[in-house]
């Protein structure tokens, strides 16, 4: 699975990688170390390819009952099937820039975070899918279950107005990452990004990206804390 992913570089370089712009002008945006469950994050959707827009990281089907419970995660496999993803994988998907994503591993010490990125920390897509969401009246936006446990409060902007929110496909793991965890999120090469958002079914795209080129190396388990986001998060450590 995918539960936590990093976004290390400046908005100017981000916006030439994608050639795409913020739709709110990118106040706000910085690099960040600890993307998580629950946060407004930076995707591009299909419907406006030459636009970042913020969307809530947890999926909500447009015909929930509320907007608790998001969904962070999808399989590829079942993606055309699973009611909750079925309809906006047929007209609703995205890219997610990341440069890096967190998977956690057993040990005799407890799980121990491992950051898993290319050898040169450069920015990939990973797939994605997005939803609008309608609140009914009386309404109000719920938190969501915070990966790890706990409840995490969503970042309302306190208006009753619809809620966009986003899920991150997943796959098999490939080499690397197998020793890690046995799902990943798909990483889609630069080539097939636009595929993604408008092929008519592009199935074929949802495979384990090659583990040339990356790496796996442990971190501080002071990411286990979504309020933690430093660059100190991202450093190698040593573990004997």
């Amino acid at each position: 699975m995918c539960g936590r992913y990093t976004l290390m570089v400046e908005r100017g370089v981000l916006e030439e990688r994608f050639d795409a712009r913020f739709a709110d002008g990118g106040d706000g945006f910085e690099p960040r170390y600890n993307m998580a469950p629950g946060q407004r994050l930076p995707v591009i959707a299909n419907d406006d390819p030459e636009t970042f827009r913020r969307l809530e990281w947890g999926l909500v089907p447009s015909w929930a009952e509320d907007d608790s419970g998001g969904l962070i995660n999808a399989r590829a496999e079942t993606i055309d099937e699973k009611p909750a993803f079925r309809e906006a994988y047929e007209r609703r998907r995205c890219i997610v820039p990341a440069d890096g994503f967190y998977e956690w591993v057993e040990t005799e010490e407890g799980k121990r975070p491992y950051r898993v990125s290319f050898e040169d920390d450069r920015v990939f897509a990973l797939a994605g899918l997005w939803e609008r969401w309608e609140p009914e009246a009386e309404t109000t936006q719920a938190g969501l279950e915070a990966f790890g446990g706990g409840l995490e409060e969503s970042e309302d902007d306190g208006s009753d107005g619809p809620l966009e929110t986003f899920t991150i496909v997943t796959t098999e793991p490939n080499d690397l990452v197998a020793d890690l965890h046995h799902r990943m999120a798909v990483i889609l090469e630069p080539g097939a990004e636009r595929e993604w958002l408008t092929a008519d079914d592009p199935g074929d795209l949802l495979e384990p990206h090659p583990s040339d080129e990356m790496r796996a190396y442990p971190v501080s388990r002071a990411v286990n804390d979504p309020s933690v986001d430093e660059p100190s998060l991202v450093e190698p450590l040593e573990t004997g």
